[in-house]
């Protein structure tokens, strides 16, 4: 006989057989739980490697019971704003890494981890993660949106990539810059004195071409995959970014688990968002240096780095006040 029990719709299955007789002998009972996946990527993409290695280690960690991943790859179950739709709802996707510009629909804390000039560095950058500044901010997503952030994935680099160029606020200053839609990016751009205008990606190629702008922003695996390198080989080494990409499951799934799963769960989030950290900024670091070495860019080091971050610091302070999250933002730039 067979007992199948749905758990928050298609995404997690319990499964428990009993009762199968085998020339007179009963089979002991089997629980097997499965958990769904979605990533926009292939196997090669930092992304994908960081819930693979959430995979082995919940696995490693658990040993009551089978546990099955159910990976779906290359946009499969669409893209990650439909993957926060379907843990919130507890439906489809159990786990995945999602920007945190999806989860502002929920979460009005959830854009700090998104704002540029956030870290002054790597060293910075990950300093707060271990430290796990961003507490009130993943409890603020679990209490609005239901999702759990388990570790904190993402790593890459954003600089300022041009027609011509860039290296201090001189320069910087009247220049036209594609943003993206994020109001705190044009804000904080247009206090360090530069033309910004938001155009959406897959027209920056052309605007650039045509001279409607004269730059954008974005991270080397970006300006390779769209080969922005042919119409801005210049690149200004501004690092106003580095990515946080987070590794979430679903609450409603989460909460269904077995206890001692979901401490699994909790301690392999962190441990693969570490993974995940340090394979995107190995990874950022060796294509800006393969573009440079094959001739596609040319790098400037921004001399005037400093003024940015002072330039910048009024207008986070108000945009993190505005979210609710001054004191988070505090305990950020106070961290040496």
């Amino acid at each position: 006989m067979n007992s199948f029990k749905l758990l928050g719709g298609t995404a997690v299955a319990l499964v428990v057989i009993v009762g199968v007789a085998t020339l007179g002998a009963t089979a002991p009972a089997v629980a097997q739980i499965k958990l769904v996946g979605a990533s926009q990527f292939d196997e090669n993409h930092a992304f994908t490697k960081t819930m693979r290695k959430f995979e082995e280690l919940v696995k490693a960690c658990y040993t009551e019971e089978p546990v099955e991943f159910e990976m779906h790859l290359n946009s499969e179950l669409g893209l990650e704003k439909d993957y926060v739709a379907y843990m919130n709802q507890g439906l489809s996707v159990d786990y995945a890494v999602a920007s945190p510009a999806h989860i502002s629909t929920f979460s009005n804390m959830a854009p700090l981890m998104d704002m540029p000039f956030l870290f002054r560095d790597e060293e910075h950058w990950n300093k707060v993660l271990e430290q796990d500044l961003l507490k009130p901010v993943a409890d603020d997503i679990l209490e609005k949106a239901d999702i759990r952030l388990l570790g904190y994935a993402g790593g890459g680099t954003r600089n300022v990539f041009a027609n011509k160029p860039v290296s201090n606020m001189a320069e910087l200053k009247d220049l036209p810059i594609r943003m993206q839609g994020a109001p705190i990016w044009t804000s904080v751009f247009d206090a360090l004195g530069a033309a910004p205008t938001v155009i959406a990606y897959n027209e920056v190629y052309n605007a650039i071409q045509t001279g409607v702008i004269d730059a954008a922003e974005n991270e080397a695996a970006g300006v390779e995959q769209m080969k922005f390198y042919e119409v801005g080989p210049d690149l200004a080494l501004t690092k106003h970014a580095i990515t946080i990409r987070p590794l979430f499951i679903s609450n409603k799934t989460y909460q269904r688990l077995p206890e001692k799963l979901q401490g699994c769960i909790d301690s392999a989030g962190a441990e693969a968002g570490k993974f995940g950290r340090d394979i995107e900024s190995s990874e950022d670091s060796k294509k800006l240096q393969a573009m440079v070495d094959k001739g596609w860019i040319r790098t400037h080091e921004f001399t005037e780095r400093d003024k940015m971050l002072e330039a910048a610091k009024p207008v986070l302070e108000e945009y993190a006040k505005e979210l609710g999250a001054g004191d988070v933002l505090k305990a950020i730039q106070d961290t040496r």
